[in-house]
C-alpha cells in the first residue's frame, strides 16, 4: 500500500500536514504518520516513492532509542501493536509508518549539525571572500565535500514556502531566548557526534543533519524526525573524494532526474516514471539496511 494522503484515515483529527507527515490529534497526544510522499525543490511529486513513509518512521524510532541518553524525545510508542490498540481502524494502514507522542510547542528555528562543506552551506562559503560565514571562520580552501575542522551549528529559520534561511546564533536567540538556544546547540552538537561516530562504524559519513525542538511543560524535547535520509547526507566512507559532490543516500538521484527533465520547479510535480520511483525506493531503503543493520519491516 502506498500512503499519499492522511485524511484517508477518517475517524481521525488532523492537526497539521507537511510535505511528508500528517499528524493527528489523539487528545493527550500526537499520532504522527509518515506518508509515502516525496519532495524536492520544495514541491511535493505527483506520485509517492512505496515505503519511503516506513524507513522514515523506523529509522526515526532507531534513531530515538540509540540517542536516548542525550536528550528526551517526542516519543511514546512505535510499536505496531500500541498504534492498533489506540487506532483500531487503521492498523493495517499505520504499520511500520505511525508514532504515538508527546505535544510540544514546536521551536521556530531548525537546529542543523554540518561537519563536512555540502549543498547549501558550499554556496555561502564560496559567496565568503574571508571563509566567515555567519558564526563560522572557516579555513581558505575548502572544497564541496571537505571536512570541517570541527562541527558547526547552523540554525535556520523555518519558512512556511521556499527555503529555510541559514541565521546567526544571536538571530536565533531572538527567537527562542537565550537558555533554550544554548540547550539546542548543545543537544544539536551532541547528538551528531554521537551519530556520526555511530554511522562511522556502518561505513558511512554522516555529512551534516537537521533537528528539531518543541517545548513542553516540562521543557525542551527532541521532536519531528531523526537522522533520516530526508533530512540527513549520508555518504560512503570509503568512496569520500572532496572536491566534488558526494555520491549519498538521499534524494540527489530524483533531483538529478528533475534537473534533465525540463520541469520549471514550480507547482505542480509531476508524475515521475516507474524507473526513477523504483531507484528512489532502493535508495531509501538501502539507506536503512545500512544504518540500521537490518531489512524493512513491511
Amino acid at each position: 500500500m502506498v500512503l499519499l494522503d492522511g485524511r484517508a484515515l477518517t475517524g481521525l483529527t488532523l492537526l497539521r500536514s507537511g510535505k511528508v507527515r500528517e499528524v493527528f490529534d489523539l487528545g493527550d497526544e500526537l499520532l504522527i504518520v509518515a506518508t509515502d510522499r516525496i519532495s524536492a525543490f520544495d514541491v511535493v511529486m505527483a506520485n509517492g516513492v512505496p515505503d519511503k513513509g516506513r524507513v522514515l518512521n523506523q529509522m526515526s524510532a532507531f534513531w530515538f532509542g540509540h540517542l536516548a541518553a542525550v536528550c528526551p524525545s517526542h516519543v511514546i510508542s512505535s510499536d505496531d501493536g500500541a498504534i492498533a490498540a489506540r487506532v483500531p481502524a487503521h492498523a493495517a494502514a499505520l504499520r511500520g509508518r505511525s508514532t504515538l507522542a508527546r505535544k510540544a510547542r514546536p521551536l521556530p528555528v531548525e537546529c542543523i549539525a554540518r561537519g563536512y562543506l555540502s549543498g547549501s552551506f558550499t554556496k555561502s562559503y564560496r559567496a565568503a571572500s574571508n571563509g566567515q560565514v555567519l558564526d563560522h571562520a572557516l579555513p581558505q580552501g575548502l572544497t564541496e565535500g571537505s571536512r570541517l575542522p570541527e562541527p558547526i551549528f547552523t540554525p535556520a529559520t523555518k519558512a512556511e514556502s521556499g527555503h529555510d534561511e541559514n541565521i546567526t546564533f544571536a538571530h536565533a536567540v531572538s527567537l527562542v531566548g537565550q537558555e533554550v538556544a544554548d540547550l539546542a546547540r548543545q543537544w544539536t552538537l551532541r547528538l551528531y557526534a554521537e551519530a556520526a561516530a555511530y554511522a562511522a562504524t556502518r561505513g558511512l559519513i554522516l555529512a551534516d543533519t537537521k533537528f528539531e525542538f518543541g517545548l513542553t511543560d516540562d521543557g525542551l524535547i527532541w521532536i519531528d524526525e531523526a537522522l533520516t535520509p530526508d533530512s540527513s547526507r549520508y555518504w560512503e566512507a570509503d568512496a569520500w573524494s572532496p572536491g566534488v559532490v558526494q555520491p549519498s543516500f538521499d534524494k540527489q538521484y530524483l533531483r538529478d532526474y528533475l534537473e534533465s527533465s525540463g520541469w520549471n520547479k514550480q507547482a505542480p510535480g509531476p508524475v515521475l516514471p516507474d524507473d526513477v520511483i523504483d531507484a528512489t525506493r532502493a535508495k531509501y531503503r538501502e539507506a536503512f539496511r545500512r544504518v540500521v543493520g537490518r531489512e524493512l519491516d513491511v
